[in-house]
Order: structure tokens, then C-alpha cells, then sequence
């Protein structure tokens, strides 16, 4: 966008056209719209210079929370008892492999250093929790006991990412303990609070004191989680699974807080992820993203298939599950972000990143809509039968 155009209202229109854009060939195409708003916003950033500014990146970065607190709503408290054991075990090899791969990659075949290397590491052993929430719920696989168990494996990968990267990196001080016991108080006392405000003002009024209650926490949460240098889509996340039993006691509330979610907030996340890549700089070290994506892919799928086909997910499923588990976003693009602002890699090593990680949030997705998307109809009896099977598997180990 020219320089010369400040008005606010002219910027948002701009970012909004690009939306409604995404939308329209979202429908025509059948591809999730997250993907192609993604893309809208690499034309964006490339040939019409459109930039961010404090507000964009607040609408962006809520948009983020509440996509992450919903992913987490979404999961059934009893379906993740059912697909706990399969959700651990692909979850956590889905963030360790990864993580491993493109650490060793970077350290020792690209002679990155070795924090530098940690980064790339936590950067790509990701799995974004944005588009794979964003997809289910286009595909109706979200109400499934196959998208339930994706989800719920998700929430792992990224706790083992958001460890690693406080683990190697964390400032430990008093606003950490603060942001900890914070956290620790509002998991305990939210499914309380909320159904209490539902039951004594009721879940239709037009003032929707429940959802800014909801808001109010987030907003909390994720000012303190900031000030403790954490993010505030961790705690997003955790607060969407203690509520989740609300939300499946009231569908209601979760068309409303998704309807806000994705006509407003998410369109300037998305868009704003494809910003970060610029084409220049993918040219020039198209040979070493490429590689870089290679192996997060390979390494994905070194490490999920073969224990989603172990919990008796059928081929097609598996290898959907597979390709959801190896895209990245949200917390690879914090990781490369916080590498970049403590000095860990330079700007074209984060370039580097930045570009993988949509990469990977691009050709898995597109892979599996394309050839492997199962049908949301045939999903539940056979993959809850699948879920109690490796329960039961669980148990006699």
C-alpha cells in the first residue's frame, strides 16, 4: 500500500478486500481459505506493498488466541480420554522427530550455530494448531472422532515445542511464577465460572457476557504470558480444553466466538503470515528451504505414520493425519521471531524459516485435501471403534 495512505479505514479495507477475495476462491476452488489467505498475503506484501501496523498486528495476534483457544474448545473431554494414549504417543513424536532432523540438518550439513540451529529445530518441529483447526472445521472433521484425536495431538506437539524453547532460551523470573499461578487459577476455576454465567444470565442476550468474559480472561492471560516472554497462545490453548466440556454443553456459544473468529480476527492472521515472505529472498535460498522442508517432511512422516497405522487408523486416514501433523504456523513463526529478536540467527537465516514454515503450512495441507481427505460422514463409528480399540490396547500394556 503507498505510503502516502494513513487512513485507517482505507488500510483495513484493503486488508478486508483480500479476505473477501480469499473466500470467494476458497469456495470455488475447495481449498481452506487459510491457505489461500496466506497466499493473498504474499501478493500483498510483494506487489502491493501492504504493511502491518501496531493495530493490524493486535488483530492478527488475538485472532491467533482465539483460533487456538477454539481448537482447544473443540476437543471432547470424553473423546480425548478415548484417543488419549494415540494423541500422546503420535503428538509427542510428531514434535520430537522434527526436532531432531532440522537441528542436526542446520547444524551440521548448513553450519548454522548451534543455538541458531536450536531455533531452525523448535521452528519446524511444529504443528499448527491455526490450520489444522481452520481445515476441520471446513471439512466437518472437527465433529469427528478422527479430527478430535488430530487436534488433541496437536495441543502435544506444540507443549513439546513451547517447553523446548523455554527450556533453552527462558528468562525464569517472578512474572513467570506470576503467569504460572495465574494460569494454574484460571484452569481450575474457568469451566465453574463460565457455566455459572451461562445458568444466571442465560446464553441469548444480546450483551454476550459470557463470551467477554472469555475475552477478558485471554486478554489476561496473554498480557501477562507476554510479560513473562512466553506467548499467549499457550495459555489460549490450555483455557480451550478445561472449557471444552462447556462448549459441548453449548454449541451455541461456539458458533458465536467462531463466527467472530473467522469474518474478523483470523483474516488478518493468516494474511499477515504471508507478509513474511519475501520472494527475493526465496529465490535466492530456494535450495536450502526446499531442503529444509524436506526434511520436516520426511521426519513427520518417519515418526507419525507408522503409529497412526500401530492405533489402527486405516491407510487414507493415516496418511491424512500424517500430512495435518506436518504443518506448521503459529508457533513456527514465534520461534523464528524470538530467534530474530534475541540475536540467535540473522534475518536471512529467519527468512529462511519464515518461508519453510508456510511452505508447511501450504503443501501438506494441499496434499491431503487433494488426495487423502476422508469423508466426514464415514468418519465417527469407524474411528471411535479405532479409538476404543488402541484404548484397549492402552490397557492391556
Amino acid at each position: 500500500m503507498p505510503a502516502h495512505v494513513t487512513n485507517v479505514w482505507f488500510v483495513a479495507a484493503a486488508w478486508m478486500v483480500l479476505a473477501f477475495v480469499a473466500s470467494l476462491v476458497s469456495i470455488r476452488t475447495g481449498i481452506s481459505v487459510a491457505l489461500i489467505e496466506i497466499g493473498m498475503g504474499v501478493i500483498g506484501g510483494n506487489f502491493l506493498g501492504l504493511q502491518t501496523s501496531e493495530w493490524v498486528n493486535f488483530l492478527a495476534s488475538f485472532g491467533a488466541v482465539l483460533l487456538t483457544f477454539l481448537a482447544g474448545a473443540e476437543i471432547d473431554p470424553d473423546s480425548l480420554r478415548v484417543h488419549l494414549k494415540a494423541a500422546l504417543a503420535i503428538g509427542f513424536v510428531s514434535f520430537l522427530a522434527p526436532f531432531l532432523g532440522a537441528w542436526g540438518f542446520a547444524y551440521w550439513v548448513t553450519g548454522w550455530t548451534y543455538q541458531g540451529a536450536l531455533i531452525c529445530g523448535i521452528a519446524l518441529s511444529t504443528t499448527s494448531v491455526a490450520v489444522v483447526y481452520a481445515v476441520m472445521v471446513e471439512t466437518g472433521l472437527s465433529r469427528t472422532s478422527l479430527g478430535k484425536m488430530i487436534l488433541a495431538a496437536c495441543f502435544v506437539t506444540d507443549l513439546g515445542t513451547v517447553l523446548a524453547l523455554g527450556a533453552f532460551f527462558a528468562d525464569f523470573n517472578r512474572w513467570l511464577l506470576a503467569f504460572a499461578v495465574a494460569l494454574g487459577v484460571a484452569l481450575r476455576y474457568m469451566p465453574r465460572l463460565s457455566r455459572a454465567l451461562i445458568a444466571t444470565f442465560g446464553a441469548t442476550r444480546v450483551s454476550e457476557p459470557e463470551v467477554k468474559f472469555l475475552f477478558l480472561v485471554l486478554f489476561a492471560l496473554g498480557g501477562l504470558a507476554t510479560t513473562a516472554r512466553s506467548e499467549a497462545v499457550l495459555p489460549a490453548y490450555l483455557l480451550g480444553l478445561v472449557v471444552a466440556g462447556v462448549f459441548v454443553e453449548d454449541r451455541v456459544l461456539v458458533t458465536r466466538m467462531r463466527s467472530i473468529a473467522f469474518s474478523m480476527l483470523t483474516p488478518f492472521y493468516f494474511i499477515k503470515a504471508g507478509l513474511f515472505v519475501s520472494l527475493p529472498a526465496v529465490a535466492t535460498s530456494a535450495g536450502l528451504i526446499v531442503a529444509l522442508l524436506a526434511v520436516k517432511l520426511a521426519a513427520k512422516s518417519i515418526g507419525v505414520w507408522p503409529l497412526a497405522r500401530v492405533f489402527k487408523l486405516p491407510r487414507r486416514e493415516a496418511n491424512y493425519t500424517t500430512l495435518m501433523m506436518a504443518t506448521g504456523l503459529t508457533f513456527g513463526t514465534i520461534s523464528a521471531l524470538f530467534g530474530l529478536e534475541h540475536q540467535l540467527i540473522d534475518r536471512t537465516q529467519y527468512t529462511i524459516l519464515v518461508t519453510v514454515v508456510i511452505g508447511s503450512a501450504v503443501v501438506p495441507t494441499l496434499i491431503a485435501q487433494a488426495f487423502f481427505q476422508p469423508d466426514a460422514k464415514e468418519q465417527s463409528p469407524a474411528l471411535a471403534e479405532a479409538g476404543a480399540v488402541a484404548l484397549s490396547a492402552g490397557r492391556g500394556r
